[in-house]
């Protein structure tokens, strides 16, 4: 019985799509674009991490070894290898509160404070007003979409908290470590960033 309800089903099946052409054709046509923009977003994949695997590295200890200025221009290459390209270092007298500014490829506008710590690990923890005055201009002031903190040291624990409660983030020598190391870009390795701006 149940062959035969098989059998009479996958006729009907039939005879209804020859009477319906056109619906074979549609999922033919969705099925080949569909497998088509799969192919593309591989390929553009496969070409970005070939690119990066390629791209600007950095070591811890070599970041430690820096002077402050040419901390703030290795985080500006960084964000230029991850496909920033106007990715720029303001930082100085009057910088305001940020450092480097980009736009990351889906549209976002970051804005960074550098704190470098010639002793790392060992030096001065970042600490809550520094955090402040970066929640203080970074949106207001230069428009940012993501503020970060990036420093080669510690942070203490107030200031992550701070940060947390007022949407900030924070790149410490843990993710700085992962980051500079090349294997992802930064938004990929901080949590809750806002949604793309636009497609890529």
């Amino acid at each position: 019985m149940a062959v035969v309800l098989a059998i009479a089903m996958t006729v009907a099946v039939v005879n209804w799509l020859l009477v319906h052409w056109w619906v074979l054709v549609a999922i033919g046509v969705l099925v080949v674009l569909g497998g088509g923009v799969r192919l593309r977003q591989m390929q553009q994949r496969a070409r970005w991490e070939a690119v990066r695997t390629q791209g600007l590295r950095y070591g811890l200890p070599q970041l430690d070894g820096l002077h402050h200025a040419r901390f703030e221009d290795a985080v500006r290459e960084l964000m230029r290898r991850d496909g920033c390209q106007d990715a720029i270092r303001v930082g100085g007298a009057g910088d305001l509160g940020a450092d480097v500014k980009a736009t990351d490829p889906y549209g976002r506008r970051w804005v960074i404070q550098c704190k470098h710590r010639r002793d790392g690990l060992a030096g001065s923890a970042v600490g809550t007003p520094d955090l402040q005055v970066l929640n203080g201009t970074a949106r207001q002031v230069h428009g940012a979409d993501i503020a970060v903190i990036v420093t080669n040291g510690r942070v203490t624990a107030p200031a992550v908290t701070f940060a947390e409660q007022q949407r900030l983030h924070v790149v410490d020598r843990h993710i700085l470590g992962t980051w500079a190391a090349g294997s992802r870009p930064l938004w990929e390795l901080l949590r809750a960033v806002p949604p793309p701006r636009k497609p890529t």
